[in-house]
């Protein structure tokens, strides 16, 4: 194909990133200028896009000057009224709100007294056909009542005093720069809920205060937090959004949530939260949907408003009061809690009409078709473009199983403008071969072309389990390997075969995920130590347990078990990665693949790594081409203190030497236990 060469076109580092896209230019042209004409229609040139989503500031509950001021915009509503604790739950004249303006913004002024902190209200919305109890759209802070189960909002005068950017709380741990200006992120995915030991729902307080300092001391440098926008149900791990400007109350305070990022701070991590723009739910009492009256205020009319699969409501992105709304709600947890960037969740739901459900995507023109909301792409644009203009070093990630161009390629040259993508394919191969191939059976030419199959202008995030490996329904790749002898063999002394296999290719899944990985590593808490229990969050059918819906760290911690020899290896793995800048350099190159032998070799960084997925076959005196010189074994899997069988020599040097049929050609003659994987540092 002729190589592109159009300098002036604004499409001109895509179609060089990527000439297969230049048959798709009249597309592209076509969402890039309708980015432009909808920031045009937002800002009317006479704003900044920042300046423009600042809808927080204006809508919902505020203190200025000595009054209360409220706001909403409800544009079918034919009355509003501030009810609550201030009114008896009873519409009261003096509490009823003005509509102010022609397209539905309504206001009240308060006295100061009139609203404390801690009272509770809500709207009561009347239309001409009905009324409703509304939660505020802009609450930021909404409550459960343990008695009736109701969710309310709550007027809340925040207190929390965040720490000076540089200071020596945490005990020589401490780096209040996170570090997301890496751009090689070691992501560490949580849920604040569910990360404590106990069978309940865990805090903002016990996450800073117990869980923090084991993310850093495992040597991740990123925290993502499941869960933060409020949801009335639980076990939807919170993707069911109901609220999208309130941190959940179940797990504390507004205040509770800084301290949590604070701290987190203090030991130099980064932390971004799931945000949840695909959808809403579809709650009335709770959520957005027929907030006045309406299917369509913020959401499509018809059966296009709504989600089938996920039972969830579907903003109408072309309208100019959502993205407002949207727009403002990432800015809000940027300036407001300080977060660090965003995992923008389905975004293959709001890319595509049929939100990607039952296709399989295998062609360029499935992502060019009229089945593409464009709208959706305007918005992502603009949203990238905010984050990235309020904080230059801030990590957006998108999570698309479709593979759409240009998802993570910057805004100048033409992209969506995402920071990195993730590589969702990677998980579902290990679940595959785990679930459904014996090991002696996994063909490895197949394995390295999905490990390495990626956009090479955009970045990505691999991994080879995320918390949707351990929802009830699936199983994590340790109970795959494993099974029921989680339970009664993992005592340190117990030596059984299903246990040795099952911790040998633990050990392999995940550093030739890390190894091979673009730009960026995930891994779910627990997860690095094999946590043996999948994820069930407390539910009418298991009587509203939370057994299932914490973290058993004492496993890792106890030194009569296996787990901690896992988690010492995936703490030695990230440890390498970072020393050798690994998620820096460039792409890995293959040296050598032999199916039978269920070998693969590779470089990066100036390492080779060399894995042996081989069931029962030791291979002695195995020879490959690699760079002449004298390399160091600096790293095993089969080390005896991540529960190998310590069959090689740490710090073993090894020779090249010529080839006998090629003189020129130099290999490398190494011995590769079983199920093993070695690292060899070149010595000059």
């Amino acid at each position: 194909m002729k190589p592109y060469t159009d300098n002036d076109n604004p499409l001109h580092p895509l179609f060089i990133s990527d000439p297969l896209l230049k048959q798709y230019e009249d597309a592209l042209r076509r969402r890039l200028k309708r980015a432009r004409e909808t920031e045009q229609r937002l800002t009317q040139g006479k704003m900044s896009l920042a300046d423009f989503a600042s809808a927080h500031e204006y809508f919902g509950l505020h203190f200025r000057d000595g009054e209360r001021i409220f706001r909403e915009w409800a544009p079918n509503a034919a009355r509003i009224y501030l009810i609550g604790d201030m009114t008896d739950w009873k519409p009261k004249k003096a509490f009823a709100l003005e509509r102010v303006s022609e397209d539905g913004v309504w206001e009240i002024h308060l006295p100061a007294e009139s609203l404390k902190h801690g009272d509770h209200y809500k709207l009561r919305v009347c239309w001409q056909e009905g009324e409703g109890d509304r939660i505020p759209a802009y609450a930021r802070r909404v409550v459960q009542d343990p008695d009736t189960k109701l969710f309310s909002a709550q007027v809340w005068t925040p207190s929390y005093k965040w720490q000076p950017a540089t200071g020596n709380r945490q005990p020589e741990t401490v780096n209040r720069k996170p570090s997301t200006g890496n751009r090689q992120p070691l992501i560490y995915e949580a849920h604040v809920g569910m990360a404590q030991e106990e069978e309940k729902i865990g805090s903002y307080q016990e996450f800073a205060r117990q869980i923090i300092p084991r993310i850093a001391a495992a040597g991740y440098d990123t925290i993502q937090l499941m869960g933060i926008q409020e949801h009335p149900y639980y076990g939807s791990f919170g993707y069911q959004v109901a609220n999208f400007f309130a941190p959940s109350s179940r797990f504390g305070t507004p205040d509770d949530l800084k301290e949590l990022i604070d701290t987190a701070h203090g030991y130099g991590l980064a932390v971004i939260m799931d945000i949840v723009h695909s959808h809403a739910v579809s709650n009335e009492a709770e959520g957005l949907s027929r907030f006045d009256g309406t299917r369509y205020q913020y959401f499509h009319n018809g059966e296009r408003g709504v989600h089938s699969a996920w039972d969830s409501r579907c903003f109408d992105y072309g309208k100019i009061q959502v993205l407002h709304f949207l727009l403002s709600n990432c800015r809000f947890w940027l300036d407001e809690y300080r977060f660090d960037g965003f995992r923008f969740d389905g975004i293959t739901s709001m890319l595509y009409l049929h939100h990607g459900l039952g296709y399989a995507f295998r062609f360029y023109d499935q992502y060019f078709d009229e089945n593409v909301d464009e709208d959706a792409i305007a918005y992502l644009t603009l949203a990238n473009k905010l984050i990235h203009e309020l904080r230059p070093d801030a990590v957006t990630i998108a999570e698309d199983i479709s593979g759409m161009p240009g998802l993570a390629f910057p805004n100048s040259g033409g992209g969506i403008g995402f920071d990195y993508r993730f590589a969702m394919g990677i998980p579902n191969l290990w679940t595959r071969l785990v679930s459904e191939v014996p090991d002696e059976d996994w063909h490895i030419g197949d394995m390295w072309r999905e490990l390495t199959n990626r956009r090479k202008d955009e970045k990505t995030i691999s991994y080879a389990e995320s918390h949707d490996q351990a929802i009830v329904g699936d199983k994590t790749i340790i109970t795959w390997l494993i099974g029921a002898d989680l339970y009664d063999h993992m005592s340190a002394g117990d030596d059984n075969i299903r246990v040795g296999r099952g911790i040998a290719l633990h050990k392999l899944i995940r550093l030739i995920t890390l190894t091979t990985a673009g730009s960026g590593y995930l891994n779910f808490m627990g997860n690095e130590f094999g946590h043996p229990e999948w994820i069930d969050f407390p539910r009418e059918g298991n009587k509203w347990s939370c057994r299932y819906a914490r973290r058993q760290w004492h496993l890792a911690d106890d030194s009569g078990l296996k787990y901690q020899f896992l988690a010492r290896f995936d703490h030695d793995m990230i440890e390498l990665a970072k020393q050798f800048r690994l998620l820096e350099s460039p792409e890995p190159r293959l040296l050598y693949v032999h199916e039978d032998h269920k070998v693969i070799a590779f470089e990066r960084a100036s390492l080779i790594f060399v894995f042996s997925f081989h069931h029962s076959l030791s291979h002695t005196d195995y020879c490959f081409e690699v760079s002449p010189g004298k390399y160091r074994m600096i790293f095993n899997s089969d080390a005896e203190e991540y529960c190998g069988n310590n069959r090689l020599d740490q710090n073993q040097e090894h020779l090249t030497f010529s080839d006998a049929s090629e003189q020129e050609r130099q290999v490398i003659r190494l011995y590769l236990p079983t199920r093993t994987a070695l690292v060899l540092e070149p010595i000059f």
